[in-house]
């Protein structure tokens, strides 16, 4: 699907590794109202801090996005390369360089190199097509297996507007934010303020709701780009239909790429859903299924093909959520092997193994406190993913 007035490319650009693709660029016509959110680790990388302080603004242009180093833990010279490899595409595209965001994943502690930027930016404008979005979600992949990519349109007062995404993660991904990276661009008419407040909601409801290892990362960013092309009616607060109908499209195009994170997750054979019923409150929910999500035990056992619930109860029990375990009950999908707190016997337990042999199922968690509930994503932890992460930088 092509998105009127952006466009993309990617380049074989050297960075780290021969012949394959590296380094991508987003580009809009006209500057475009922008709102991001970024990685709450402590560590971040150059540039994400420089992102952060160009954002302000509440607009862009173009993106520059590298695989292979992530720019992270460089000092001021991270900053200077952020900063070099920023310029060298604004003076190309011929607009400011303060509306340029640039974005980095790969090795962290490694200085990055400008020389590949330099030389490949001449050649990464002029490949500049609207149908370039597929290589660019080739381009920032690392141990990713499959690019991820997903589209939507929809009709604001009559006029279709189009959103399309690409994301990259597989490992290192954790809720508030994780290993990925998330590029959106729309042709939307829409305002920042409605713009941003979207956005983070979306995230908090996607993004920050799936996990693969429990890890965050240094790098974590999704940026969405709007830059009014479609001519739609302007998406405000005078108009909360359309806003409505806006945020739900954006919402899933996010969930659509946060599940197929998931599912990519490094050396997952399994999605797992993990849902809370019953909690006193939403942030108790949110605890109880972060820590069964990111249990290595319970994950070991999905992979394993094992109706451990043992491990899952007492993965809850480290939570911050208050229960009864006399009360808790716990589903394989519709299969029911704890009730009450208690073992409903071995032919339930066969049929949660059966359960368990599929390729996607939810585990289901019924505490019988009140009435927040919460769904989590995750994935199994298989033999790959030790053999993965044991030689990442090799």
């Amino acid at each position: 699907m092509r998105v009127k007035g952006f466009s993309a490319a990617a380049i074989k650009a050297g960075i780290r590794y021969a012949d394959r693709l590296d380094l991508g660029l987003i580009y809009s016509q006209v500057p475009a109202v922008t709102a991001g959110t970024f990685t709450t680790n402590k560590v971040k990388a150059a540039p994400i801090l420089l992102d952060m302080e160009r954002l302000r603004s509440g607009m862009a242009q173009a993106v520059l996005v590298n695989s292979g180093n992530a720019n992270a833990c460089t000092g001021k010279i991270g900053m200077e390369v952020a900063l070099t490899t920023s310029a060298l595409a604004a003076t190309e595209l011929g607009i400011k360089e303060s509306l340029v965001q640039v974005a980095s994943t790969g090795v962290i502690g490694q200085q990055l190199n400008t020389e590949p930027f330099a030389k490949a930016m001449p050649a990464l404008v002029a490949q500049l097509s609207a149908d370039g979005f597929e290589e660019l979600a080739h381009a920032i992949m690392t141990t990713d297996l499959v690019p991820k990519i997903a589209t939507a349109t929809v009709l604001i007062d009559g006029v279709e507007v189009s959103v399309l995404g690409v994301a990259k993660g597989s490992g290192m991904i954790m809720p508030d934010m994780a290993t990925m990276l998330c590029f959106v661009v729309t042709d939307a008419q829409i305002v920042f303020p409605v713009l941003n407040r979207l956005v983070k909601s979306g995230v908090d409801e996607t993004f920050n709701r799936i996990t693969v290892d429990g890890d965050t990362s240094t790098n974590d960013m999704v940026l969405v780009m709007a830059n009014g092309a479609a001519g739609n009616a302007w998406i405000d607060e005078n108009n909360p239909e359309a806003v409505e109908v806006f945020g739900e499209t954006l919402q899933g195009v996010f969930k659509e790429l946060a599940l197929k994170i998931v599912a990519d997750g490094e050396g997952a054979t399994k999605m797992v859903t993990i849902r809370i019923a019953g909690a006193r409150d939403t942030e108790e929910a949110m605890s109880a299924a972060q820590t069964i999500a990111n249990s290595a035990l319970v994950k070991t056992a999905f992979f394993g093909e094992d109706a451990n619930w043992g491990r899952i109860i007492a993965a809850l029990g480290r939570s911050e959520c208050s229960f009864d375990p006399d009360r808790v009950s716990i589903s394989f999908d519709s299969v029911t092997l704890v009730e009450n707190g208690l073992a409903l016997g071995p032919e339930r337990e066969a049929a949660a193994t059966e359960v368990l042999k599929q390729k996607q199922f939810t585990v289901t968690v019924q505490l019988n406190e009140g009435n927040a509930e919460i769904e989590v994503y995750t994935c199994d932890f298989s033999f790959d993913y030790v053999k993965i992460n044991a030689d990442y930088r090799s």
